[in-house]
């Protein structure tokens, strides 16, 4: 194929696909893509671009996809993308898989949960399964009482309401408590009253403590005990394991304990409290998980639960352990975000500072971004070490992908200053442009002889010839002026008409943007996630008298 052809076949696919205008630059890399010797020759082949686009810009979109159709047929056949889905889970039957995603109340949740709990959610999704929300509160010490309500939000929210179930631990004592009777009886947990640090000693030489070989009454007694006579730090009941068992973590570990603080729910209505391992397994069996999908760092819990779930005779599910996402560059801690909230370091758990569900999802990113990288990487067993800035570059581009089809385009100036047009032509008092490249429908832009434009663009382009995005072309100087209508090849800049609206942006690291807008988003609703052209997405947040702000999504 000719050079000419080469160059018209590669304009053509990029306005087609472009809403029918090729640029140069795309153009180029298409050209030397497919013919990579003539990065030898760039000046030239760059050269007969510019006298071929022009022919086919002129083209209407009808007129590029008939002569494209003629020199590449093939290129208008749907090309089945491979779609990426979650491998099987071992022993899964269709309608029959049950999950469980196990958060604690102790404060917002944030993007570290976002993997965990769309990956349980992916594999409900794919078997057609249930989803269990199971809040982990037997720590009366550890709970934040609103993060009930904030992890009924953020899970459905993030899930697009998936969860099936949701259940409270500190709902279920009843039942941790029944096993625990069992387990003595069977003589397979005992009470311990000795002293921690000497238990630590036996147990580094393996060897059992005295309150191990108590008769199973005996034990009972103690365990009664627990409830009255014994106070915190006294007593605390133990699963006998192996205590030759290389792991030390294994050899008889704890199980209950008596922790006194007011629970933010229960109130004083309990003091024996079931350590994790313990409500863990009774939950897992009484609620018929088919599939645990956990962090490998839980793979000794696993372990400790299975000892549970032999002496109870029960079945076992299916075990799945994850490798961690390990960010850098940030700290994620939910008792820091709870701080800072408390001492208003930060306006609330949605401040788009933080890295929360909440946050993200006030600023407009989608369930569906995450839930993609989610599938993309899969229950791999490897951990990630990855930058939170590098994390987020991979999630804005999915959610771009997403939102990109649906944002409304509006005009932004960031700290404006007024330019007057004197010579500005008469007869145009308002302009229609795209609200979308990809609905077809247009807005209304009203106009005079009075904008604004950007603080930085007028300091830059002073003395110049630019032209004013959709409108005409104008030279800077202390005032604008009017030069000429044509389209150029001359830098654009932003504008906005006089009568705008001022605008603030909150951006993620914590400065305001603020600036003005064209009149046109005085009808966006709060919610509406649109894109201010050459500046970004943005969801509109609060509608002011003076004002409207939004929140910054990404670029």
């Amino acid at each position: 194929m000719s050079l000419l052809k080469l160059i018209e076949k590669a304009a053509l696919m990029n306005a087609v696909t472009h809403n029918g205008k090729a640029t140069e630059k795309a153009v180029l890399g298409k050209v030397l893509a497919e013919k990579l010797q003539l990065r030898n020759n760039v000046l030239k082949v760059s050269e007969e671009i510019r006298l071929v686009l022009p022919r086919i810009n002129k083209l209407s979109l009808d007129a590029q996809k008939s002569r494209l159709m003629q020199i590449d047929p093939n290129f208008f056949e749907e090309k089945e993308e491979a779609k990426k889905e979650l491998p099987p889970l071992k022993n899964a039957k269709q309608g029959k898989v049950v999950l469980r995603f196990e958060p604690a109340p102790s404060g917002p949740m944030h993007i570290g949960h976002s993997f965990p709990l769309l990956l349980n959610a992916g594999y409900a999704d794919k078997y057609d399964g249930k989803l269990i929300i199971r809040i982990s509160d037997t720590n009366p010490a550890g709970v934040y009482k609103k993060a009930y309500d904030h992890i009924d939000e953020d899970s459905n929210w993030l899930t697009e309401d998936r969860v099936d179930e949701v259940h409270i631990q500190s709902d279920r004592m009843a039942l941790y408590y029944n096993t625990a009777e069992e387990l003595i009886k069977k003589d397979v947990a005992y009470i311990c009253t000795c002293d921690p640090e000497k238990f630590k000693f036996l147990l580094s030489k393996k060897t059992a403590c005295p309150c191990r070989t108590l008769p199973p009454a005996e034990t009972l007694e103690r365990w009664k005990d627990m409830f009255g006579r014994y106070i915190a730090g006294d007593a605390v009941m133990r699963i006998k394991t192996d205590l030759e068992h290389k792991n030390p973590a294994m050899r008889d570990f704890p199980v209950f304990r008596i922790a006194e603080d007011k629970h933010p729910r229960q109130g004083t209505k309990y003091r024996v409290w079931p350590l994790m391992n313990l409500a863990v397994a009774v939950d897992d069996h009484t609620l018929g998980l088919t599939h645990v999908i956990r962090g490998k760092d839980h793979a000794d819990n696993t372990l400790r639960q299975a000892y549970i779930f032999d002496a109870m005779g029960w079945k076992k599910p299916q075990y799945i352990h994850h490798g961690r996402i390990q960010f850098t560059g940030i700290k994620i801690s939910k008792r820091e975000f709870l701080k800072g909230v408390k001492e208003k370091e930060y306006s609330g758990f949605d401040d788009v500072r933080l890295p929360t569900l909440k946050a993200l999802r006030r600023r407009g990113l989608q369930p569906e971004a995450f839930r993609k990288y989610v599938i993309g990487v899969g229950p791999s067993n490897v951990d990630k070490r990855v930058s939170f800035e590098e994390f987020m570059k991979i999630i804005y581009a999915h959610n771009r992908e997403i939102i990109d089809p649906i944002a409304n385009r509006y005009s932004f100036v960031a700290d404006p200053i007024e330019i007057e047009i004197p010579n500005a032509p008469k007869d145009i008092q308002e302009i229609s442009v795209p609200i979308s490249p990809y609905s077809g429908k247009t807005r209304q832009i009203k106009v005079n002889n009075l904008i604004c434009i950007a603080k930085s663009d007028f300091e830059r382009f002073y003395g110049t010839e630019i032209r004013l995005k959709d409108l005409y072309n104008i030279k800077l100087d202390t005032s604008g002026e009017f030069t000429s209508q044509p389209n150029k090849k001359i830098q654009k800049i932003q504008w906005v008409s006089k009568s705008a609206v001022k605008t603030e942006i909150l951006m993620p690291d914590g400065t305001v943007v603020k600036g003005v807008a064209e009149p046109n988003i005085k009808k966006l609703k709060v919610g509406a996630i649109i894109q201010f052209e050459r500046f970004g997405f943005c969801k509109l947040d609060r509608k002011l008298k003076t004002k409207q702000v939004f929140c910054f999504t990404h670029k």
